[in-house]
């Protein structure tokens, strides 16, 4: 990869490999030859420049929102070691001044710009869903609109202080952070002289009231109902406990019941469960799963399996699972597995030339040279075909006749044609028939 990146900027012209005889390359190396005490010089040429020329950096994402309830723009930095800085703003100007979609993601863009160059970041990714927003910033789309001039004005000067940026358009459900920061944005009506600091969003991997009782019987010995079945037996709360974690464990204890000396769980149906300790369970979930009888279920069913027969254990749904993962006869025998390593995305159009779309644009200023200011333009679902025409004057009898003679005389009559309901495209079936 480091030579292909010093090779670059040479017209080098890739040929695959063909297969090569033995004899050649021992001819080659008996004509070559080199000896044992010769240097290799493996030091690489500008290795420096080749590291920088890596794209692992800084990533933006950003998006905006637009509700009932206001305008939002939220803003996603990623540090190459993983860190996340969100950054959530309100928009509160639409009093004084009007507020689009495309304003609202230009707002969002540049918030994202801004907060890189307080961080002292030069390089960087950003991606985005607004393909308005990218292509203009590249150059490849120019900005006529009145309302955006200032914006995209302003954006340039940003990003004429970065050494380098690299634009990619993802989809709208690649990019939910950030829209999640807009809507959060937008959503949420606050004072002006409040801030709001961004939330910290942690991962939890039990329930409640495991945090409490979860790792006891792994650091003390004890089982994890221990602390359960004091409070039942004596009413005491463990020394460390804090008065939320009393408040949990009072909660939690009302679903337990002490029978004798042994500690039982109330189930849905009113049946008792017995408490398994670890060794217990793991006991109960071999036998159930691989001993007599055992049909090697999934780990849901095994969990199910084990309430239905008596007993009850924290996690035991995750347990199960991860039992059943280990056991060698279910990896063995087990079904394959043919899910597809991507999302399947249903076909709009099931063949080509089977389903159309077809719209209008205009009016086109200037006029064409014939004073036509009017395109009737239809596309191919499936090939993505494109069939257009301009006018002058753009009537359904036109448009009908655009229909038969550039769709229906070339690829036949289409199963669905899709408009937008428009004054030309009403009388268009009566036109046809």
């Amino acid at each position: 990869m480091r030579w292909l990146v010093l090779l670059t900027e040479f017209d080098i012209q890739y040929v695959s490999q063909k297969s090569i005889k033995r004899s050649i390359v021992a001819d080659h190396l008996a004509s070559l030859p080199t000896f044992e005490d010769r240097p290799v010089d493996d030091d690489f040429p500008d290795e420096e420049f080749v590291a920088m020329t890596s794209l692992l950096g800084w990533c933006l994402y950003f998006d905006g929102a637009a509700n009932q309830l206001g305008y939002g723009i939220g803003v996603l930095l990623v540090s190459p070691q993983g860190d996340h800085i969100p950054r959530s703003v309100r928009l509160a100007f639409r009093d004084r001044h009007p507020i689009t979609n495309n304003i609202v993601e230009y707002e969002a863009c540049i918030l994202g710009l801004e907060t890189a160059l307080e961080l002292g970041i030069r390089q960087m990714e950003v991606f985005g869903d607004s393909n308005l927003v990218l292509r203009q910033i590249q150059g490849d789309w120019k900005t006529r609109d009145m309302k955006l001039k200032p914006y995209h004005a302003y954006l340039e000067l940003l990003v004429a202080r970065f050494d380098d940026l690299r634009y990619v358009h993802l989809p709208r459900a690649q990019n939910r952070f950030a829209d999640a920061l807009a809507t959060l944005a937008s959503s949420v009506d606050t004072p002006i002289d409040v801030v709001i600091r961004p939330l910290l969003i942690e991962l939890r991997s039990a329930p409640a009231y495991c945090c409490l009782i979860g790792e006891i019987e792994d650091q003390d010995d004890l089982p994890w109902y221990h602390d359960i079945y004091q409070f039942l037996r004596s009413g005491t709360y463990p020394e460390v406990a804090i008065a939320k974690d009393r408040r949990a464990l009072r909660h939690l204890a009302t679903r337990f019941v002490i029978c004798g000396d042994t500690l039982y769980r109330r189930s849905a149906n009113g049946m008792l469960l017995l408490c398994l300790d670890r060794a217990s369970a793991d006991r109960v979930m071999r036998e159930v799963h691989s001993g007599v009888c055992g049909p090697h279920m999934g780990g849901h069913m095994l969990a199910r399996k084990i309430m239905r027969t008596g007993y009850f254990w924290l996690n035991m749904e995750t347990d199960c699972c991860q039992f059943v993962q280990k056991c060698p006869e279910c990896q063995i025998h087990g079904d394959l597995i043919h899910a597809p390593p991507s999302e399947l995305h249903a076909l709009t159009s099931p063949w080509p030339f089977l389903v159309w779309g077809i719209d209008i644009i205009g009016k086109v200023s200037p006029k064409s040279s014939s004073g036509h200011e009017f395109i009737l333009v239809a596309i191919d679902y499936f090939t993505k075909w494109v069939e257009a025409a301009s006018y002058a004057r753009l009537t359904s009898a036109r448009v009908a006749s655009f229909i038969r003679s550039h769709i229906i005389c070339r690829y036949g009559i289409p199963h669905e044609l899709i408009s937008d309901r428009g004054v030309h495209f009403r009388a268009e079936v009566d036109t046809l028939l």
